[in-house]
């Protein structure tokens, strides 16, 4: 079947096209849970997704359960949309379990229900195998990606940008929406909350400036929070101060930097608090962020701890008056914080 992008998915539905399969493929989460929200929002009643949206993964060996529940129907809804997750693992499987994987997908896409949407997804697929055959010629495939071109990554992310700032009822100013794209690296589930943030920001005046990037958004360009974390976790003092001062010499303003600070501890904490979830891929879509970024986040939370965790937040938001109240180095109050947050565990919850 034909490749489209999420934008076309979406036109396609709004058309009303039936579509019995698809295959979301790509790593991006941003693109794969919007599909996901408009194939409910379009095939699903609201009173019906109880009973109407079921999800399998591929991973735990629940090809077959999902494959038998597209032939069932749901309770309660004319139409179902079946996810099954993780379809790249297919191809690791050993012979025996792969055979009957693929044995099963390519039976009900022979002949597929009319009243479900198979909705597959994978992060990426070797089209040279089986499985990347079968689903590239009885799929419809969607790009869940932004490309490896590095030109391509950012226009998709500025034009995406502007569209969810549209959403939320704001405007970017000329060049506004290409530094922030710039500053969080084509990352959109990164995007998609600094937009939150900015349009609270902006409030009445419905307008993002490239001021107002600047002074609130951390740019990612030179480093990322994520190293900072690794430091905390790790309780390296020297090598956090001196990441500290890195990031205040290539002109990162404190307060800012404070709060990407802050939203890395509630990630965190929202990092320890996952069920089930033994890699990046398994947690990205509950913490919402990238894959590597949410892995980072696993790995940190279990190296902190979430008392450690809970303590550090009540750091960051004594540091966080201090610096708003003013009449305090700025660079002081920061080096005090990152020796509070590396130091014994119990300090930080002390305060």
């Amino acid at each position: 079947m034909a490749r489209i992008s999420s934008e076309e998915l979406l036109g396609r539905l709004e058309r009303g096209k039936a579509i019995p399969a698809i295959l979301l493929l790509g790593e991006e989460p941003y693109l794969r849970d919007s599909c996901r929200a408009e194939l409910i929002e379009r095939f699903v009643p609201e009173a019906s997704r109880e009973w109407a949206v079921s999800r399998y993964s591929a991973g735990r060996g629940e090809t077959q359960a999902a494959m038998d529940q597209a032939q069932t129907m749901a309770m309660l809804s004319p139409q179902q949309v079946v996810f099954l997750e993780d379809a790249e693992t297919i191809e690791k499987m050993g012979e025996k379990n792969r055979e009957e994987a693929m044995a099963s997908l390519d039976a009900y896409l022979g002949n597929p229900a009319p009243f479900t949407v198979l909705v597959v997804e994978a992060t990426s697929l070797d089209q040279r195998m089986k499985l990347g055959k079968l689903l590239a010629e009885k799929t419809l495939v969607v790009e869940c990606g932004l490309g490896e071109n590095p030109g391509e990554r950012q226009a998709a992310a500025v034009a995406l940008a502007r569209a969810i700032g549209k959403e939320q009822g704001v405007e970017f100013e000329k060049g506004a929406a290409e530094d922030l794209a710039e500053f969080v690296a084509a990352d959109l589930m990164r995007l998609k909350t600094e937009i939150d943030k900015l349009a609270t920001y902006a409030g009445d005046r419905k307008l993002i400036r490239v001021q107002d990037v600047s002074a609130l958004v951390i740019s990612e360009k030179t480093t990322t929070v994520w190293e900072l974390a690794d430091m905390l976790a790790s309780r390296q003092p020297k090598k956090a101060l001196k990441f500290l001062d890195r990031l205040i010499r290539d002109g990162e303003e404190p307060l800012p930097m404070l709060g990407a600070m802050a939203w890395m501890y509630r990630k965190l904490i929202e990092a320890s608090e996952v069920k089930g979830a033994v890699n990046g891929w398994q947690a990205a879509r509950a913490l919402g962020m990238r894959p590597e970024q949410a892995e980072l986040a696993l790995q940190n939370a279990r190296k902190i701890g979430k008392e450690r965790l809970l303590g550090g937040l009540g750091a960051l938001q004594k540091a966080d008056d201090r610096l708003k109240r003013g009449g305090e180095d700025a660079r002081a109050v920061m080096e005090f914080l990152v020796t509070e947050l590396t130091g014994a565990e119990a300090k930080a919850a002390r305060g």
